[in-house]
């Protein structure tokens, strides 16, 4: 485990960031994995193994956390909002914009969108990751795309019709 976390342990972080969007939870699901995966006695693990059932231990429990939550924020009134941090630099605000267009996927299509472009994994293997059909991940990269680009395009258009304003 030591050695995993000493050569891998930046990817994991990264890769826990992007499916849930916020630092400490990814450190949360990173540490959570971590002591799942290695609480049990096993054989010897390859290092490319181990990280491999991390992420996919990783991945399952960011998609069973998002369910239990999802059930909770229809139970409770939400209380704060969630706007963007204005930021002067335009390469820390294209990132916050996409950040917010994430975050308006699904899980599923947020775990698709993750494994194909962060991953790279082609469609049979996200299909097989989650254990669904091909179809259901191409309709789930789709509609993601087609979310994300909505998103970012209607972001991208009031940003001009600020920079008219003033």
């Amino acid at each position: 485990m030591a050695e995993l976390v000493q050569e891998r342990g930046a990817e994991l972080h990264r890769y826990g960031f992007l499916l849930c969007g916020d630092r400490m939870e990814a450190a949360d699901l990173v540490q959570e994995a971590l002591v799942r995966v290695f609480s049990r006695p096993r054989r010897a693990w390859e290092l490319g193994e181990a990280e491999a059932y991390v992420r996919r231990t990783m991945l399952n429990r960011y998609l069973d956390l998002h369910r239990r939550r999802a059930r909770w924020i229809r139970a409770l009134p939400r209380l704060v909002s969630t706007a963007p941090v204005a930021d002067h630099s335009t390469d820390v605000m294209h990132r916050i914009d996409l950040m917010d267009a994430m975050r308006g996927l699904s899980p599923r299509q947020r775990a698709c969108v993750v494994l194909r472009y962060y991953e790279d994994l082609s469609t049979a293997d996200i299909a097989a990751r989650l254990g669904c059909g091909e179809g259901t991940v191409k309709r789930h990269l789709s509609d993601a795309l087609a979310r994300l680009g909505a998103r970012l395009r209607t972001r991208a258009h009031h940003v001009a019709e600020e920079r008219l304003e003033t």
